[in-house]
């Protein structure tokens, strides 16, 4: 988590510090996934819930103002909502989208223990959705996500509630879901985590979209043997020293400082 300056807003003396630190990570996320361009314009979302720190209620969440782009978002413009994505923070000028908060709230009502969600539409993420045997065991990106896969039929845009069972039964404990002819969604016990796991997500659907160009067929690609599977969790942990994506998370902080500052206001 980046240790980061007090907010200067009128926000200052009536925010508990964990509340801003989540802010100050979820903004650096928005903007690091339209650095590395998985954003689709002003659509999708990452959600971060709140800790039971900040507030006894439960279910509080932060979220994107609806209608900026993600290298525009920033700490204090972030909206505080419930889970009905009711705004809880009146104060805050900025609207929400409530439709587009459906699947987020039905990851984060059926799995208490995920602190972010993160969701896009990248062209490669869509592309593999679309095909029928989903992401194929063909590279060691593709073994991380193999290990924690599930899939989510497509039933239309998710605006409906009555999706969300059907949605939760599907995810059930995986860290990574392909939303079919959607987009691609993880979740994390932490922003950074769920970064990480997106970064691999998304990598392994470029890899496949390319491997699968030109003449190539999935039939003709090299298959990983399944065993390799059983042994990725503990590899993850060695490759990362045991902290997720909390070993690279302070680097890509870096990487923005530099490249796009000013999030963190």
């Amino acid at each position: 988590m980046k240790q980061s300056t007090k907010p200067t807003n009128q926000m200052d003396h009536q925010m508990h510090p964990d509340e801003w630190a989540l802010r100050v990570d979820l903004a650096a996320c928005y903007r690091l996934v339209a650095l590395y361009g998985w954003s689709d314009l002003v659509f999708t979302h990452i959600s971060a819930k709140l800790p039971t720190s900040v507030s006894e209620e439960e279910h509080q969440f932060l979220i994107n103002p609806y209608g900026l782009m993600f290298d525009e978002i920033t700490a204090s413009s972030l909206v505080k909502v419930d889970m009905q994505c009711n705004k809880l923070d009146a104060d805050n000028p900025h609207p929400v989208n409530p439709a587009g908060f459906v699947i987020h709230s039905a990851v984060h009502e059926a799995r208490h223990e995920a602190g972010c969600v993160l969701h896009t539409h990248t062209r490669a993420g869509v592309a593999v959705s679309a095909q029928k045997e989903g992401v194929l065991p063909i590279s060691q990106q593709s073994t991380f996500v193999l290990a924690s896969l599930a899939y989510h039929d497509y039933e239309g845009v998710a605006i409906r509630d009555e999706e969300k069972l059907r949605l939760q039964k599907d995810l059930a404990d995986a860290n990574y879901l392909m939303l079919r002819n959607h987009g691609l969604l993880t979740v994390g016990k932490t922003i950074a985590d769920a970064f990480l796991q997106m970064y691999t997500f998304e990598n392994s659907c470029r890899i496949q979209v390319d491997a699968l160009s030109g003449q190539n067929k999935a039939a003709d690609l090299i298959a990983i043997d399944p065993q390799v599977l059983t042994g990725v969790a503990h590899a993850m942990k060695v490759q990362t020293g045991g902290l997720g994506g909390n070993f690279v998370w302070p680097s890509l902080i870096r990487k923005l400082d530099r490249e796009n500052p000013g999030y963190d206001v």
